[in-house]
């Protein structure tokens, strides 16, 4: 197995931790960044502080990556009224500004990889799917899936750029969400397949994103959901939509007899 360089900031907590676990072979190494740079796990894991609201500079990379994670997040869920600008600009500085001074730094070490380098972005399915309280972050992360479709085209065929878009996963991040029996039990009743992520449901598609299996797969925004895209798709009412249908020939020719009764 050749040996890699990954980048991955937000690495010591959450799902960002769960992808260092996975990442972690002899052959790979890894360069950790987080506010804490705590938990050096082997001598192939460099961590190292960054905070991504000052903009940090990324002084500890190597000659040349083979991908970047950037898992920096929020969660602001609040109504739009109740909503001040600076609500916006933080989720906008963690989520998006963040990403793009990290990914700045580190275009010319991805450009350096032998195989072509793999970027892999977060954002949320809420930005598809549409959801109440959700303005200030589903805004933020819609600036990603905006960024990874044209950074995917802009820098193709060398790097690979994609986006993963979780529903509710339990991390440190979402625990006002799950702290307690009845919000978690609502929360797993909302998806198809009935529990909340886990950090390794996330951390097995990005894994999978960086490597060479996935070397024909750029510019795609992916759910990581438990069926909840599908359900919304399975909610809508298509047998009345089917019956309207039907219905039209028959209500255009009643239309064209009374017409003609009028005449």
């Amino acid at each position: 197995m050749s040996s890699k360089s990954y980048l991955i900031i937000g690495g010591t907590s959450g799902i960002g931790e769960c992808i260092v676990e996975k990442l972690k072979t002899p052959e790979n190494t890894l360069y950790v960044g987080s506010r804490s740079a705590v938990g050096v796990f082997n001598k192939n894991i460099k961590n190292f502080k960054v905070d991504v609201n000052k903009k940090s500079q990324l002084d500890l990379l190597p000659d040349e990556l083979d991908g970047l994670v950037y898992c920096p997040g929020t969660v602001t869920l609040r109504p739009f009224q109740s909503l001040r600008e600076e609500h916006f600009r933080h989720d906008m500085e963690i989520n998006y500004f963040g990403a793009l001074s990290v990914l700045k730094q580190a275009l010319p070490y991805l450009k350096k990889s032998a195989n072509g380098a793999s970027v892999v972005l977060f954002s949320t399915v809420a930005v598809q799917l549409g959801m109440p309280y959700h303005a200030s972050i589903a805004g933020a992360k819609g600036a990603i899936e905006g960024l990874t479709r044209s950074l995917a085209a802009e820098w193709a065929p060398k790097i690979r750029v994609n986006a993963v878009a979780p529903s509710l996963t339990d991390t440190p991040l979402s625990q006002h969400l799950l702290n307690t029996d009845q919000k978690r039990q609502n929360s797993a009743e909302r998806h198809p397949l009935k529990r909340v992520g886990k950090p390794e449901d996330i951390a097995e598609m990005v894994v999978y994103l960086l490597s060479d299996k996935a070397s024909w797969i750029t510019g795609q925004i992916l759910a990581i959901d438990g069926g909840e895209k599908g359900r919304q798709i399975g909610q809508t009412d298509w047998q009345g939509i089917f019956d309207r249908i039907d219905a039209m020939p028959m209500r255009r020719a009643e239309m064209g007899e009374k017409a003609r009764e009028e005449k």
